[in-house]
């Protein structure tokens, strides 16, 4: 099996992607999470460059990390001047990286235009560089900039900077299409024209995703002989992103059967969620391989094809790269995905199909209303309950108010929400009030505080999420909402979902499945007296 290295630069061209801002500590923290996956280099920066690179570079535990090594980004000297006198050379010799990669211009263009030089001095300079740093011990890569642009411009000039790197003694050439506008086949073509002129040479791939093609170059590429792919977890950098390391490496590994990363390819997923995290940034739930829909079944044909055999509608198996695989429940879900998705439930089983049918029925009915169980497992759990009449009866809720007053304070104007609650506990009426940070805070903790005496359990209940969707805009002010809540008790997480055109009224039922759900995950002790759906001015 060849071997392909992963370079990731996650902390460098990743960083500039549009609202990504690393701190030192994020930036040590993705380091760690990238080393634990296998990647075989990490880019931690561009010594000088700013403070947080200067820290990062220092503060690294080099002697800790177990499969990557950390390299240094920069820049050539400028023109005609010595490579002793550059201060971007000075400040590379002088980082704790062993590895430094240098960028070069490898367009004739470039060269006259942006460093308004000769292409003879241009040559000058990445040689010049390059034994400079291999003079202060360090080991050089080159990025050949605009490689790829520079060839189809004048294929004689571009050659003759990747030659003259080579000979320089840099231990990869990496051929970069920094604009991101090459085909494949280009790539393919004129990788394999410099691989032809210097064989000996260990080539790289460096693409990025103008044309939505850094993955596919990138196989071009490495079909044509690359050795190196660098990339960016989750497809991160600048403008349209870099190549996605989350797919390049399965690519690469399950489909064309290359040494990459070996096993720890399972902790891909994982890795892409977590750095996602740490950026600030949702991982697309359409990712190939680590996104969330990635193994995701909703039409009915589908869940049923994957419950017999899990390759009519998957490429791969999802464990592979730590995914998992998720039957969706809609409108459009058939039997199987029932079945399926009933299998993995915490609190339901011996469900027959004449059950399941009712179960259909039943979510048919409450997705024209405007409700969604797809990101709602808990509500669709609870729902399951009631078709099946099998829901625990933990307080019936007789009714709620919710009202705002606007109070001047300091000059300031303040609106004070406060909710009521009225419940019903094994024959005990309950009547609690409670202020909060708007409407729904209040109403959530008027029924927390109502039950509490009988249920602790829900101290520990804790509101980590709350999305509202406006379902048909038309409508304006008076349009159907559905508000989706995420809950946690510290241990497990749950979603619930409510749907009305009274956004308070959705929000407690999404609420009041939440606390039922959590309840249920604590073993509570159920009251025997039926619940009421109604719900009653207080």
């Amino acid at each position: 099996m060849r071997h392909i290295e992963i370079y990731d630069t996650t902390l460098r061209d990743g960083a500039q992607s549009e609202g990504i801002n690393y701190s030192v500590s994020d930036k040590l923290k993705i380091i760690k999470k990238l080393d634990n996956l296998g990647v075989h280099y990490i880019e931690a920066g561009w010594p000088g460059a700013n403070p947080v690179d200067n820290e990062v570079f220092d503060a690294i535990d080099y002697d800790d990390l177990k499969n990557a090594q950390i390299a240094a980004f920069g820049c050539t000297r400028k023109p005609n001047i010595n490579e002793a006198d550059d201060n971007v050379l000075k400040t590379l010799a002088q980082s704790k990286a062993r590895i430094i990669t240098i960028f070069g211009k490898s367009w004739d263009f470039q060269v006259t235009e942006a460093l308004n030089t000769t292409l003879e001095e241009n040559l000058n300079m990445i040689e010049g560089s390059i034994s400079y740093l291999i003079k202060n011990g360090k080991e050089v890569f080159f990025d050949c900039e605009h490689f790829f642009d520079g060839y189809k411009a004048n294929p004689k000039c571009a050659l003759s900077v990747a030659k003259t790197a080579h000979q320089a003694g840099a231990k990869r050439i990496i051929l970069c299409d920094t604009n991101g506008g090459c085909m494949n086949n280009e790539i393919y073509k004129i990788t394999k024209a410099v691989i032809d002129l210097i064989p000996s040479a260990l080539i790289g791939i460096h693409a990025h995703n103008d044309s939505d093609l850094a993955i596919a170059n990138s196989i071009a590429s490495v079909d044509a002989g690359a050795s190196q792919v660098q990339g960016c977890i989750n497809g991160y950098g600048e403008r349209c992103g870099n190549t996605n390391i989350c797919s390049i490496i399965p690519n690469l590994q399950l489909k064309k059967d290359f040494d990459v990363i070996g096993e720890n390819i399972s902790k891909l997923s994982d890795t892409a969620r977590q750095i996602a995290e740490i950026s600030n940034k949702s991982l697309h739930s359409s990712m190939p391989y680590v996104g969330r829909s990635a193994f995701a079944h909703k039409a009915g044909v589908h869940a049923s094809g994957v419950r017999k055999n899990s390759q009519t509608y998957e490429h791969i198996d999802p464990n592979s790269v730590g995914n998992v695989r998720r039957f969706l429940i809609s409108d459009q879900a058939g039997s199987a995905s029932i079945k399926e998705k009933l299998d993995n439930l915490r609190f339901i089983e011996n469900v027959i199909d004449s059950d399941i049918k009712k179960i259909i029925d039943e979510i048919k009915k409450l997705e024209w209303k405007g409700f969604a169980f797809e990101g709602a497992d808990a509500s669709f759990e609870i729902l399951c309950m009631k078709v099946l009449n099998r829901q625990p009866n933990f307080f019936n809720i007789l009714g709620f108010r919710v009202i705002g007053d606007t109070i001047t304070l300091s000059d300031n104007q303040k609106t004070i929400s406060e909710a009521s609650v009225k419940i019903e506990i094994e024959d005990e009426i309950i009547h609690t009030v409670s202020e909060g940070d708007g409407p729904v805070n209040a109403l959530d903790k008027a029924l927390r505080k109502a039950i509490v005496e009988k249920y602790p359990e829900v101290a520990n209940f804790k509101l980590d999420d709350f999305k509202v969707r406006i379902l048909d805009s038309k409508d304006a002010t008076a349009a159907q909402v559905r508000v989706t809540i995420e809950s946690s008790d510290g241990t497990h997480k749950w979603d619930t979902v409510g749907v009305s055109e009274n956004i308070i009224e959705a929000s407690y039922v999404a609420i009041v499945d939440s606390i039922f759900y959590g309840l249920m995950l604590q073993g509570a002790k159920s009251i025997t007296k039926s619940i009421s759906n109604s719900i009653v001015p207080c």
